[in-house]
């Protein structure tokens, strides 16, 4: 799968496209397909496993607990690699791995990348690993026609997104503010001009995360990014109330409503 082109031809469908999040393992895999199946329902565009990490250094306490208990509940990446197969076999949308690098160099690039193909993955998301120190990483994916997506951040400087646009494939996910995942984002006139540096940096769609939590969120963001990444509060309104809640959660989100 071409990641770039199939976001290109779900933006004619289309304003701005949605990603979401699941944690591997937590609470449960029968949870994780149920919640998926909810995001399918409400037509989102890609989704992110996790990986269950000891030391989610990008994630905010919401997400450092669910994976702490995904990893006290034995979850392994024998566990996740049969889990991400399945549930590529079900849904049509593109999966992507979201961890840290550590999993790619404990398994080695090239069985790091074959088994993420084996799966069914789209391409993977290591926020940890900078672009410098990726050590073949890329290519690896580029000829196994999975993307490596990158990040960059409000510090990010002009050259070093010109360089980041170069490398990048699929998207470039946009972070939001600095900082870690789940506290709001108070967007205004500085992020406008942050994502207008990066669209005149990078030529990729732009995905922008870290706080997209309301359905004014996206409002705001539909013709300034081409993706929401939605994540921390699709947790949250399952730890409220398990699917009913997290239904309700993205009717109000994403629904006609």
């Amino acid at each position: 799968m071409n990641l770039e082109t199939y976001i290109r031809n779900r933006l004619k469908q289309k304003p701005i496209g949605t990603m979401t999040h699941v944690i591997a393992g937590y609470p449960s895999f029968d949870d994780n397909l149920t919640a998926l199946r909810l995001m399918k329902k409400y037509n989102v565009d890609l989704v992110e496993i996790q990986m269950p990490f000891s030391e989610p250094t990008a994630d905010g306490p919401v997400f450092v607990k669910a994976n702490q208990e995904a990893l006290k509940n034995g979850i392994t990446v024998d566990h996740y690699f049969d889990f991400m197969k399945q549930a590529s076999q079900e849904f049509d949308f593109p999966i992507l791995m979201m961890g840290y690098y550590n999993t790619a160099l404990k398994l080695g690039h090239k069985n790091f990348i074959q088994r993420l193909k084996n799966a069914g993955g789209a391409g993977f998301i290591l926020p940890d690993l900078p672009l410098e120190e990726q050590n073949g990483l890329f290519d690896t994916a580029a000829s196994n026609e999975l993307s490596p997506i990158l990040l960059v951040a409000p510090t990010t400087p002009d050259e070093r997104l010109n360089a980041i646009g170069k490398a990048a494939n699929g998207f470039v996910y946009v972070v939001a503010r600095s900082g870690v995942t789940g506290d709001h984002t108070a967007f205004n006139k500085q992020f406008e001009t942050y994502i207008q540096r990066c669209r005149n940096a990078i030529k990729l769609p732009l995905a922008v995360g870290f706080g997209v939590s309301q359905k004014k969120d996206i409002e705001y963001l539909t013709g300034k990014a081409d993706i929401a990444i939605i994540g921390t509060a699709l947790l949250r309104a399952w730890e409220y109330g398990k699917a009913e809640a997290l239904e309700e959660f993205l009717d109000g989100l994403l629904g006609n409503g």
